[in-house]
C-alpha cells in the first residue's frame, strides 16, 4: 500500500541526467522571453557562472530530437515547436494570398542581390514600379530600409528582416529558397515568375567558389596534358 502511495506522489516526468543551475536559468529566459533572445541580453540576464554560448549550443543538441526545438536565427534564440510537427497547432484554413508580379519580382531581387536601391530594383527588373510594391513588402514585414548608398543622393537600400528568415525557417541568408521552392509553399506561381531574376543574385562567396573551381579545373588540364605528353615522349 505504501508503494501504490509513493508512486502516486512521485507522479513526475524525470530527465536522464540533472540540468544544471546555468542550463535551467537558460531554458527558463528563453522560455520566458516575448521575442527571440540574442546571447549578450541571455548572459547579462542570468545570475550562474558558466559558458552560455556552449550551454546554449549543448542545450540545442538536446532539443533538437524533441517536440520543442532550441533554434538560432539571426544570432538570437527562441524555442520552437518541432518543424514535423507544426501541422499539430495549425488549424486548417485556406487563405488565398498572392503577390502581384511587380511584388514577387522586386522581393526577389532585394532577397539575391540586397543591399539594393529602388533604382538597382529597377534596372534588373526592366521596368519601373509603383511605391505600393515596396509597402506591401514591408507591411509583412519582410523587407526593411537597411541603410544609405554612398553614392550621390545617397539613396536608401533595402534588405530582407528576421522575420523574413523566420518565414521561411532559414538560419541564414545562404539557405534561402529557390523559386521552385517558393512555389510549392504556395507563395508565387512559377507559371508567371521570370527563373531570370532568381538565377542572377548569386552571393559573393558562391561566386567566388566558381572562380576557385574554375581554376582547379584548369590546373588539373594542364597537368594531364603535360603527362600524356611525356608519355607519347617516352
Amino acid at each position: 500500500m505504501k508503494k501504490e502511495k509513493l508512486e502516486k506522489k512521485d507522479n513526475v516526468v524525470k530527465f536522464p541526467s540533472k540540468r544544471s543551475n546555468l542550463e535551467r536559468e537558460i531554458e527558463a529566459i528563453i522560455f520566458a522571453a516575448a521575442e527571440p533572445l540574442d546571447l549578450e541580453t541571455i548572459e547579462n540576464k542570468v545570475s550562474s557562472k558558466g559558458n552560455v554560448k556552449k550551454t546554449l549550443e549543448k542545450l540545442q543538441d538536446e532539443y533538437s530530437s524533441k517536440g520543442i526545438n532550441l533554434v538560432c536565427i539571426s544570432k538570437k534564440w527562441s524555442f520552437r515547436t518541432a518543424q514535423n510537427l507544426s501541422n499539430l497547432m495549425s488549424k486548417e484554413k485556406t487563405v488565398e494570398k498572392k503577390l502581384s508580379k511587380a511584388a514577387i519580382e522586386t522581393l526577389a531581387i532585394i532577397v539575391y542581390h540586397q543591399p539594393v536601391t529602388r533604382a538597382e530594383i529597377e534596372e534588373i527588373r526592366g521596368v519601373a514600379f509603383g511605391t505600393n510594391t515596396l509597402e506591401i513588402l514591408m507591411e509583412l514585414n519582410w523587407v526593411k530600409p537597411g541603410g544609405r548608398k554612398d553614392v550621390p543622393g545617397k539613396p536608401i537600400q533595402y534588405v530582407t528582416t528576421d522575420d523574413f528568415l523566420s518565414h521561411f525557417n532559414l538560419q541564414k541568408l545562404s539557405d534561402l529558397p529557390t523559386v521552385d521552392e517558393l512555389g510549392a509553399a504556395g507563395l508565387i506561381d512559377t507559371s508567371s515568375v521570370d527563373n531570370a531574376i532568381f538565377g542572377t543574385g548569386k552571393f559573393y562567396k558562391e561566386k567566388q567558389d566558381e572562380k576557385k573551381e574554375d581554376i582547379y579545373s584548369n590546373i588539373d588540364e594542364m597537368l594531364n596534358s603535360t603527362l600524356n605528353k611525356e608519355e607519347d615522349e617516352n
